[in-house]
């Protein structure tokens, strides 16, 4: 279950049940602080930059490779435009973070590919038809419906992606506006995107935070433990431990320690 999403600046409700957004239906949008927790983790509800396909998860943001910063959207009825970021930092993809729910996606691999699909706020399927238009309206998943993210050279965030048709999406301008398509037969500046996520998804996140939970244990609970006073180079290597999953090794061994040190 995806955690309910909220504007940038609207207030914090008071804790009552919380508005929840599943697989099928973005109802609410977030960019949390783009800021870090003062413990150096980052918030989970802060948007970040996947760094490879397999980050790719939950609610996402398609930054386009427009002249003004755009991003993937689309509308109720199912219909796909390039829609304008205003949570960007002087341009740059990198930092973007969606303003309006119709700018959400959430991700999903499809289960034996190393495929993706899309799902909007309408709880439909991005899709791309054979003559590379896209767009929001089915109901459940074909080829045309699953993507490929694959992984750009230009930098971390940046990816190229594709059709069942070994096609690309890109973004052009034929009627001044930005115009996104898929049918672009090959790589270009114009089919580089940046895929932007929460980071209570990305596994590399999800991973330190854990780590650092286990890390937290007082100097008091250890002596606890191991039934006798600890100095400091004892409190680091059983810390240590509990961090890599050892911590039960560690204790037994400071304990046979202290029985040697009582005797000798």
């Amino acid at each position: 279950m995806v955690k309910a999403l909220a504007f940038k600046g609207e207030k914090k409700p008071k804790k009552r049940k919380a508005n929840v957004i599943d697989e099928g239906e973005a109802k609410a949008l977030t960019t949390g602080n783009v800021a870090t927790h003062h413990n150096g983790a980052e918030d989970s509800d802060s948007w970040v930059s996947a760094d490879v396909a397999t980050d790719i998860a939950g609610p996402v943001i398609i930054v386009l490779p427009s002249t003004e910063p755009t991003c993937v959207a689309c509308d109720a009825s199912g219909a796909v435009f390039a829609s304008s970021l205003e949570n960007v930092i002087e341009g740059n993809p990198a930092t973007a973070e969606p303003h309006d729910v119709r700018q959400v996606w959430i991700a999903n691999k499809v289960a034996g590919t190393e495929n993706l699909t899309f799902k909007g706020h309408n709880g439909r399927y991005l899709g791309c038809d054979t003559a590379g238009l896209l767009s929001a309206k089915a109901e459940a998943i074909s080829s045309e419906e699953s993507f490929l993210c694959i992984t750009s050279p230009s930098g971390s965030g940046a990816f190229d992606i594709q059709t069942q048709r070994d096609q690309f999406l890109t973004i052009l301008y034929d009627s001044g506006k930005p115009e996104i398509r898929g049918n672009a037969e090959s790589i270009s500046l114009r089919t580089t995107s940046h895929i932007r996520m929460q980071a209570r998804f990305k596994p590399k996140l999800m991973a330190s935070k854990e780590s650092k939970s286990r890390e937290k244990i007082s100097r008091k609970a250890l002596e606890e433990v191991v039934g006798r006073k600890l100095g400091e180079d004892e409190v680091r290597r059983l810390k240590k431990a509990r961090a890599h999953g050892e911590f039960h090794e560690a204790v037994l061994d400071a304990r046979v320690k202290g029985k040697h040190d009582k005797y000798s």
